[in-house]
């Protein structure tokens, strides 16, 4: 089914469940996978996606229950949601794919990585949620509020109707299950090449000496970088610098001391505040 230029959408069976997914149709490559957070759909991912076609193929799938994608008579939890990212990569004849997660999105990837390590060439984590930073729940609540007020005007109409057909009941308890994920001790044990990005004004996210712990703790191939005036949804509000970000990293020019794009800027561990 034709999309827009440069982009088809298609309609994927996947273990019995029909799959909305947008497909750039220009590119050489391990492909960009790019993975939605709780209760929306990819389509705010898109603004990242388009500014990286231009040298891989993209994949923005809306997971079964999500956006376009076939309701399920329950909300399926992370590891379900891992497992139904792996059959979109069989159905589209992906054997290793760089997966570039938002919010929710993270943990997926990050339990595909634990799962397949062998399906995974690269890790991109965007606003890692999940963890004891968003315990107990009414914390989380407050800090997804507050994000709500710093994101763009722009992100209303794309996401409003995503979460109003989700349904707040699903939302919170899929909240709820993503703030005891064990994000931290998967992302620690990880064995591919991973780059986290955080935003600035991020509310969801931990303190700069919690950042630069969990740093510390990591492996070598783990990368920390910092949009200074992004909030929670990165993908859509900085899609050109977390684009740049991203390309410098796939490339090897972060390691080489490339310049990165204005306003974002690695994180020491070891080193001083974000």
């Amino acid at each position: 089914m034709a999309s827009e230029a440069g982009w088809v959408t298609e309609r994927l069976q996947v273990g019995g469940t029909v799959v909305h997914c947008r497909r750039s149709t220009h590119g050489s490559g391990v492909p960009l996978v790019h993975i939605h957070g709780f209760a929306i759909s990819g389509s705010y991912l898109m603004p990242t996606a388009r500014a990286l076609v231009g040298h891989r193929i993209n994949v923005v799938p809306d997971l079964p229950g999500y956006g376009r994608s076939e309701r399920r008579d329950r909300v399926l939890d992370i590891p379900e949601l891992a497992g139904a990212l792996l059959g979109i990569l069989d159905v589209l004849g992906i054997d290793r794919a760089v997966l570039v997660g938002n919010s929710m999105g993270c943990p997926i990837g990050l339990e595909v990585a634990h799962e397949a390590p062998e399906r995974v060439d690269g890790l991109v984590l965007v606003s890692p949620a999940g963890g004891r930073h968003n315990q107990p729940l009414p914390r989380a609540l407050l800090q997804l509020a507050t994000d709500v007020a710093r994101e763009s005007p722009r992100m209303v109409p794309v996401a409003l109707p995503d979460y109003l057909g989700f349904g707040p009941l699903n939302g919170l308890r899929l909240f709820r299950d993503l703030t005891h994920f064990p994000s931290l001790d998967r992302l620690l044990h990880a064995t591919v090449p991973t780059l986290a990005v955080i935003g600035g004004r991020d509310p969801l996210m931990p303190s700069p000496s919690r950042v630069r712990e969990v740093g510390r703790g990591a492996a070598d191939h783990v990368t920390i970088a910092l949009i200074e005036q992004a909030a929670h949804a990165v993908n859509f509000s900085h899609p050109e610098q977390l684009a740049g970000l991203v390309e410098a990293w796939l490339e090897g020019r972060i390691a080489a001391g490339a310049r990165l794009p204005d306003g974002v800027h690695l994180v020491d561990p070891f080193g001083g505040a974000p």
